[in-house]
């Protein structure tokens, strides 16, 4: 509840904070038209999908060019961008059919748009899917899902109720080598799990944003306000806040709901974990100094004691050595990194003939799966080999490489006709968000949290 308070946000006045954006019409009528288009879906195969794109930065820029890499039937009718610069690069990347847009609820507005890609900073999140989801458009939302666990509770609240088919945008679990893993570990193989460790490690100079600064526009072509949005505490226009708004806690979710969310989405995916029971976290600022709020070295502990098993986090930005995620069972324990690695126990009891056999060498991989070695690929930064290893770029199908954004785009639009669920729905997201909030919370806090699944809050 301390952070909620923090960052002024209180469950009582979340609701409140998303009213004073100018919605268009009152809460009834959004009312009425999310009951008006409940289980609305595109009919025909011939049918286009007319997407909206919200948000044309980096991220807005790599999803469109992944949009046109899915091979169906897509045109993009809207940009929303609120900088001059990026929308001009938007509208000429979207094609003769967008038009530009700086207001989401413009946006929202047209009929003819079927769905919304929504890549903005955090705090604006929930405000956009909520009223994208009331006016019967479909989402595809990015991570982290929501800035605090109050808007996490109303964005899969309504959600829920609207009938649209939503996807959080963690691509991963399109990658090759996690759905193996998961197949791996349901057969068995490493045996009764009790501990996780996933990891982050980047090391971006000027903290990865600001060779963006020195080629942007400043207030004159930016709307500093409508950046800002509701039930934030104002702030005079700074380019530091506008292009590393991750840096700050008005507008981000620090490590946690930016970079273990992946790691997190991933495992869970692989072993169903869910919310967590309780949650510690540590770090500090201690290599970016630049006047950035969140940490830049973090580590968290998240406890699952009806499961026996404990899930350890550690991040840090100022070191590009590699690190996967280890998977440890009594038998053998899972490797996840840019390849797939079992190794077995030297002290399993169910290997334990194979071993003595000298059918298994416990000193070398027991199971390795690998992208094609005769394949080179163009990676050039510390940052590309992260996401190079966690498939969050590319992964492998029938020997071709394709990307994982494309995949998860790809679903979420096939089941926009026929209705079913997508990999990484409403209920994966809700999971996602509250296990990074639990951790940003102790962290600010510097306390133990607990979730109270009868309640849904963190205490």
């Amino acid at each position: 509840m301390g952070f909620e308070k923090k960052i002024n946000i209180k469950r009582r006045t979340f609701l409140a904070s998303l009213a004073s954006v100018p919605i268009l019409g009152s809460s009834l009528e959004s009312r009425e038209m999310a009951r008006a288009s409940q289980g609305k879906l595109l009919d025909h195969k011939s049918d286009p999908f007319r997407i909206g794109m919200i948000g044309y930065g980096k991220r807005g820029g790599e999803l469109l060019t992944a949009l046109n890499q899915t091979n169906l039937n897509v045109e993009v009718h809207g940009i929303c961008e609120i900088c001059e610069q990026r929308m001009e690069h938007g509208l000429a990347q979207a094609g003769s059919n967008a038009r530009g847009f700086k207001n989401y609820l413009d946006l929202l507005g047209e009929e003819q748009i079927d769905a919304v890609i929504i890549a903005t900073p955090d705090h604006w999140h929930a405000s956009m899917a909520i009223e994208a989801s009331r006016r019967g458009k479909h989402v595809y939302l990015e991570k982290c899902m929501t800035r605090t666990p109050d808007e996490a509770r109303a964005l899969r609240d309504v959600i829920k109720t609207s009938g649209v088919v939503f996807q959080l945008g963690h691509q991963g679990r399109q990658r090759d080598l996690n759905i193996k893993a998961r197949d791996l570990i349901d057969k068995d193989t490493l045996g009764n799990i009790t501990l996780i460790e996933t990891t982050t490690n980047l090391n971006e100079p000027g903290d990865g944003w600001k060779s963006e600064w020195e080629d942007m526009a400043g207030s004159a072509t930016i709307d500093w306000d409508l950046f800002q949005g509701p039930g934030i505490e104002k702030q005079a226009f700074s380019p530091e806040r506008y292009f590393g708004w991750r840096n700050y806690w008005a507008y981000g979710t620090g490590m946690s709901g930016d970079l273990f969310s992946n790691e997190y989405d991933v495992v869970n995916s692989i072993l169903d974990l869910g919310i967590p029971a309780s949650a510690i976290a540590t770090g500090g600022n201690y290599s970016h100094l630049e006047g950035r709020e969140v940490p830049d070295v973090f580590q968290a502990a998240f406890e699952y004691p009806d499961r026996a098993l404990t899930l350890l986090y550690s991040g840090t930005l100022a070191s590009g050595v590699p690190r996967g995620t280890l998977i440890m069972g009594r038998d053998a324990t899972l490797e996840l990194g840019r390849l797939l690695s079992v190794w077995v126990d030297k002290q399993s009891i169910k290997y334990k003939s194979r071993i003595e056999a000298g059918i298994i060498d416990p000193a070398a991989p027991f199971v390795n799966y690998m992208k094609d070695p005769n394949r080179v690929d163009g990676i050039s930064s510390a940052t590309s080999r992260y996401y190079a290893d966690r498939g969050l770029d590319f992964t492998y199908t029938e020997g071709r490489q394709v990307s994982t954004s494309a995949l998860h785009l790809a679903e979420w639009l096939k089941c926009t006709r026929n209705g079913r669920e997508t990999s990484c729905n409403i209920d994966r997201g809700f999971e996602e968000a509250i296990t990074a909030h639990m951790a940003t919370l102790s962290y600010r806090e510097g306390r133990r949290v607990g979730w109270d699944p009868e309640t849904e809050t963190i205490v």
